[in-house]
């Protein structure tokens, strides 16, 4: 067995990473690490891992995984998965100070998927689906049942092939309470072709990831076209992980940034498996007199893209390409400002929003969101969908929707009532934002009172509610051209815009925390001491006397020693005993 593991790995070696790919189940590996210094200091690093596969998982003919994980290859073939987006989040990403982020997910849990129309019972395969999630990620998600589960009719749409409009094949639930750490991440590293042995994944430590500002992984499955043709049909499986580091809050101090002070090790080679491995780190300038970001050590190309609306220019670090590796044996990417940057304003998105709860007291209260266009002078249309809990009772009367002094009426609203117990509300509305304005959205609510059972063990903390969620093509303002998707990095394909004029933006606001009226659980307690403090005095003074025997005893007169110490105590003039 040893010879032959050898052997093996020999030819593995021989074939070189971009032929091992490409072997005899047609299927290939990606991966990319995106480095993006932020305005203030900070760093984010998004990875993402891409294995695409050609073959038809959802008519269960697959027999042999060699790249693509057979956990999830049976999960699409057996429940008629058409697409599956789960995401684990730690944190909330600040929009207005970090800028758009290239993949936002909200706080705690998010899984939404896209069953096939052959599937006849959809909330069976979806409870069966989120059960058999949480074994594998060891998460929460089979706390997710019909109380917090809805299906939006116009927000998340399929990112793959199919653009389906049968609405009731889709499913959406949040659980903003879920806590993200290592036993989560385990396995989603254990899905990877090479693991944490070799490749970008050997960054992915688990303390130095955790002890961060903002941590999110993903996973991602969709059909895609086979070719240009799109006659056959691939699937494609995404594992993204975003981190962002604080300068602060890692001791630093500086806005000098590496590999090894981010994640405490060096990348020495690729993944074996993978087709491509590559770095960019993101050296755009910050204004428009010179560059202020200086990469070490010199990068193997230069990459220029249209991202987000805005020109980018990324420094390119091939893994696969021989001469990186010829100077050291090791790769520690740094990067430094050649001055310090200046107190300019930093740039605003052109969408963001955040949201807050407002009132006093327990029985009612406000929700609002505010939705911010800084296009100077665009306007666009934005999705806002809202998933709130039944025990928050929306009066949709008081719904106002007020930009520049002025009520803005919705184009389209869906409006789902909340059933105690059953169901929670749904609201989709699509609005449209002038240029240069501010939209807020208010709707008065009334707090249920719960049943005893039904609290959590902490119930003064409050009750979660989960975040807005806005879908939006937002005007670019710089063209873009249309870029092949297999050529292009992985962090510029995830959301394809056809319209070079605009990209697509989906935006998360921060998730509420809603206290409801609370009994006061100390007050049992207090009453099991008092009635058993009583009932053990009251009744064991009536069980003594009642079972205790009382016996009339005559005095004795006493013994000879009785009769002896009274004479001596006569004698001395002392009283008798």
């Amino acid at each position: 067995m040893p010879v032959l593991a050898v052997l093996l790995l020999l030819l593995l070696r021989a074939a070189g990473p971009g032929r091992a790919a490409a072997g005899p189940g047609r299927d290939a590996l990606r991966e990319e690490l995106l480095l993006s210094p932020l305005h203030n200091g900070d760093v984010a690093a998004t990875f993402q891992f891409r294995t695409r596969w050609d073959a038809d998982l959802a008519r269960g003919a697959v027999s042999h995984y060699r790249l693509f994980p057979k956990a999830l290859g049976q999960l699409v073939a057996a429940l008629g998965v058409r697409e599956l987006h789960l995401t684990l989040t730690q944190g909330f990403w600040r929009t207005k100070a970090w800028g758009q982020p290239p993949l936002q997910a909200p706080a705690g849990a998010e899984l939404w998927v896209w069953f096939q129309p052959t599937v006849t019972d959809v909330d069976k395969a979806w409870k069966e689906l989120s059960n058999i999630l949480s074994g594998i990620f060891c998460a929460s998600l089979n706390f997710i049942d019909a109380t917090n589960t809805v299906t939006p009719t116009a927000s998340f749409k399929p990112l793959g092939l199919a653009n389906g409009t049968d609405h009731d094949l889709l499913r959406y639930a949040v659980l903003p309470r879920e806590v993200v750490c290592t036993e989560n991440l385990t396995p989603w590293k254990k899905l990877l072709p090479c693991g944490s042995k070799a490749g970008l994944a050997v960054l992915l430590k688990a303390e130095r990831l955790f002890h961060s500002s903002y941590h999110s992984q993903a996973v991602h499955i969709r059909p895609i076209c086979r070719d240009a043709s799109c006659l056959a049909v691939s699937w494609e499986l995404r594992q993204t992980l975003t981190v962002v580091f604080d300068t602060f809050s890692s001791g630093q101090g500086k806005k000098d940034w590496s590999l090894f002070k981010m994640f405490s090790r060096t990348l020495t080679d690729a993944c074996p498996l993978a087709s491509q491995s590559k770095v960019y780190v993101d050296i755009s300038p910050k204004n428009k007199e010179k560059e202020l970001l200086e990469v070490t050590p010199p990068p193997t190309s230069v990459y220029e893209a249209t991202v987000q609306g805005d020109k980018r220019t990324y420094a390119v670090y091939d893994l696969l390409s021989p001469s990186l590796f010829n100077t050291s044996r090791s790769l520690n990417v740094q990067f430094k400002w050649k001055r310090p940057e200046d107190s300019s304003e930093m740039p605003i998105p052109v969408l963001h929003a955040q949201r807050y709860v407002s009132g006093y007291g327990l029985q009612t209260g406000e929700i609002s969101t505010l939705i911010y266009n800084t296009h100077p002078y665009r306007a666009f249309p934005v999705i806002l969908l809202e998933t709130v809990p039944w025990y928050l009772r929306l009066y949709v009367h008081t719904l106002t929707i007020i930009t520049k002094g002025k009520e803005n009426k919705p184009s389209y609203i869906h409006y789902q009532p909340a059933q105690d117990r059953r169901r929670p509300h749904l609201l989709e509305m699509l609005i449209q934002l002038p240029a240069n304005s501010v939209t807020k959205i208010s709707i008065q609510f009334e707090r249920a009172l719960l049943k005893w059972t039904e609290y959590p063990p902490d119930p003064n903390h409050g009750f979660y509610v989960s975040s807005s969620v806005l879908s939006a093509l937002v005007p670019s303002i710089t063209a873009m051209k249309d870029v092949d998707v297999e050529e292009s990095p992985l962090f510029t394909s995830l959301f394809p815009s056809a319209d070079g004029s605009s990209y697509f933006v989906r935006l998360y606001t921060e998730p509420l925390l809603v206290n409801l009226p609370t009994p006061d659980f100390s007050m049992p307690y207090n009453v099991i001491c008092l009635t058993c403090t009583v009932v053990a005095v009251c009744y064991g003074s009536f069980y003594n006397l009642l079972t205790r025997t009382f016996h009339v005893e005559e005095p004795s007169r006493g013994g000879l020693a009785k009769r002896l110490a009274n004479i001596i105590r006569k004698f001395r003039g002392v009283p008798p005993l």
